[in-house]
């Protein structure tokens, strides 16, 4: 291996081997203590530890690194305390995640890292929206992500490199080719040679070097950073290096050649810039002891104290509050009493613009909602009023939007995010239920997010522009979930969404837009997240619904005046009004829980086992839920109009009124 110091100074170089030997002597420490099974898993970075060490020793402390689990070198190099990464891997509550998580499952704002989660994707588009952060705040820092050759096969390394590169993000994009994904090899992997090849067709500089070589990955790392500091740009970096040990130490490495092992032996980037340094006469000896003993010395000490820390004693309270940031949640009252008539539509639009007017750091991003104002045109106008840098169309990219959502808010940004159609968040599924709603359980990092939701049937759109899906994130905690039925409530709604720093699915049903208006204040207010409404008022039944269907329920209710009903709106799904449902249950003794969604799974399954629970006696009848068919949702009006509960919904009620 041939290394080329060219003008750095000896302190430079003693401080890369002193860094890359730290990784080392943890890891063999580590391995130690796997086999006297005083740990329980441990993924080897043996062999691979110059790239992590010479990216890191490369950037400014104050850029992020979004390493992975093979990275030990990123932590050890920002100066995370040994303790500290021992207590995380032991699952101890002086960890990063409370032990809630292992590994490099977490973040940390005061060493600015953010790991990865297990999907090994989805840390890409987080790092856009790190890097975008820093370009909207003009302060000349660049953002490094690592992924491997296997995990590269993944739509988020597609997604997250092309909008970096659209919007030119100050990314370094760092694939560790280590030639195998856990046991599969690279040509069963992806058919081209080098990920290089991948540059031309994003539009973007790449650059392939000797992973192994501390020297080179440390220099080309620094010349790219500086580069892009000055000239914001993505840039692909494929480093060529080899994992010494299996993917994880269990896998082992049956699987690899022997002679493809020896072969790597030689190339050890630790041993091999030991030697080069001795022969550069920068290196004797008596510093080599003295860093091992040193280095030692902090490895022992740091684990007697990690095994002497206390179990964790669990508690509940502590797990659920958590989950969520707290903030100051206290209603915004409108100024005057200005009101004006306004669609469904136009009060979400009026919502949106005023809070970009009260939070300048709320960035709106989404497709086609910039000069063309969104597909629903809620957002025509911003651009002209707001800019580009805060009204961003995206590329067909939902997983990378999503993660660049989260970046933002690591970033101290607030975003939202337009859901073209409810349905095509399957797209950025994993990065809702997996990101989102779990980084501040995870290590602290809320998610000041909100993804606005255009959702529902009614309007002959057939089964992939119709869904209601709220459901599939009722189960999914960490996230909150708003859904309005009329003009007031969407706008008093969305801006108390954007004053929550928590992440948000904000539903908005499609056939209320222009189809519904009422009096909306005209003053910025808030209406709180989680309490219900309750519409009206009555002794016979009551009406647990939301969305459409309480403009159902408005319905029957005026063609059966008869009927005397309670008509709470729920507005809030997760979490629901436990206590406006269990009073009007008390009252009424009969419940018909009504939505648009499909029966089967649906939030009134829940709802209905919840009064189930707390209200039992005071039931005088069976808790009814009306709700759609469990069919896709289809295209034809009359099948449509049989899909949806409307219709059911009178007779189900009628049948209750007779308990």
């Amino acid at each position: 291996m041939k290394y080329d110091r060219k003008k750095y100074k000896d302190s430079i170089l003693l401080n890369l081997y002193k860094e890359i030997l730290k990784p080392r002597m943890i890891e063999e420490k580590m391995l130690l203590l796997l086999r006297q099974g005083k740990i329980s898993k441990w993924f080897s970075g043996i062999g691979q530890e110059a790239i992590s060490v010479g990216l890191t020793c490369a950037l400014q402390k104050g850029e992020y690194i979004l390493p992975m689990h093979r990275n030990l070198g990123v932590f050890t190099a920002r100066g995370v305390p040994f303790y500290k990464l021992f207590c995380q891997f032991q699952g101890t509550n002086s960890g990063f995640s409370k032990g809630r998580e292992r590994s490099f499952h977490f973040g940390t704002n005061e060493f600015n890292i953010v790991g990865m989660i297990s999907h090994l994707g989805p840390q890409m588009g987080v790092a856009d929206g790190i890097a975008l952060g820093d370009l909207l705040k003009k302060n000349n820092k660049v953002t490094a992500v690592f992924t491997g050759d296997g995990g590269a096969s993944e739509g988020d390394f597609h997604e997250s490199i092309n909008v970096a590169a659209v919007w030119n993000l100050p990314v370094v994009f760092v694939v560790e080719n280590n030639g195998y994904g856990l046991s599969t090899p690279s040509n069963q992997q992806f058919k081209f040679k080098n990920f290089i090849d991948k540059g031309i067709g994003y539009g973007i500089e790449a650059i392939k070097i000797d992973g192994n070589n501390l020297m080179e990955v440390y220099d080309t790392v620094n010349k790219i950073a500086e580069s892009i500091r000055e000239n914001p740009r993505p840039i692909l970096l494929e480093c060529i290096t080899f994992r010494m040990r299996g993917h994880e130490e269990a896998s082992g490495t049956k699987y690899v050649p022997k002679e493809l092992m020896e072969q790597w032996a030689l190339k050890d980037p630790l041993n091999n810039f030991e030697k080069y340094l001795i022969e550069e006469s920068v290196l004797n000896q008596d510093i080599i002891d003295q860093y091992r003993k040193e280095i030692k010395l902090n490895i022992e000490l740091d684990l007697e104290f990690t095994f002497n820390e206390k179990a964790i004693v669990p508690d509940t309270a502590t797990e659920y509050k958590d989950l969520y940031a707290e903030f100051d949640n206290v209603e915004i009252k409108p100024q005057t009493t200005s009101q004006s008539e306004k669609r469904f539509v136009d009060a979400i639009s009026d919502g949106l613009r005023q809070s970009m007017q009260k939070h300048q750091n709320l960035i709106l991003m989404g497709q086609d909602i910039a000069n063309y104002g969104g597909v629903f045109k809620i957002t025509e106008g911003f651009l002209n009023e707001f800019g580009n840098e805060r009204v961003r169309n995206t590329p067909l990219c939902e997983s990378a939007i999503v993660g660049t959502s989260l970046g933002l808010s690591i970033n101290g940004y607030k975003s939202m995010m337009e859901m073209q159609f409810a349905d095509f968040v399957t797209e950025g599924f994993n990065q809702i239920v997996n990101n989102l709603a779990k980084s501040h359980w995870r290590w602290g990092q809320n998610a000041d997010v909100v993804i606005r939701m255009p959702t529902g049937a009614g309007i002959g759109a057939g089964p992939f522009h119709s869904q209601s899906n709220e459901a599939w994130f009722f189960h999914t905690p960490g996230l909150k979930i708003v859904y309005p039925a009329f003009a007031n409530d969407a706008k008093g709604l969305l801006c108390a969404s954007f004053e929550d720093p928590n992440p948000i699915m904000f539903f908005e049903h499609k056939a209320l837009y222009r189809s519904i208006s009422g009096n909306v204040n005209d003053d910025y207010f808030t209406i709180e997240i989680g309490k219900a409404n309750l519409i009206k008022e009555g002794s016979d039944v009551s009406i647990i619904t939301y969305g459409f269907g309480v403009h159902w329920a408005l319905e029957y209710l005026k063609n059966n005046a008869n009927v005397s009903a309670d008509l709470l709106d729920l507005r809030t799904l997760l979490p629901f009004d436990k206590n406006a449902i269990i009073e009007t249950v008390q009252k009424t003794g009969r419940v018909i829980i009504l939505h648009e969604d499909t029966l089967i799974g649906g939030i009134g399954a829940e709802i209905a086992a919840f009064i189930n629970e707390t209200c039992f006696e005071h039931l005088d009848a069976p808790v009814v839920r009306s709700a759609s068919i469990d069919t896709p949702v289809p295209f034809a009006k009359e099948l449509e109009l049989n899909f949806l509960p409307q219709n059911r919904f009178e007779k189900q009620i009628n049948e209750l009124l007779k308990y």
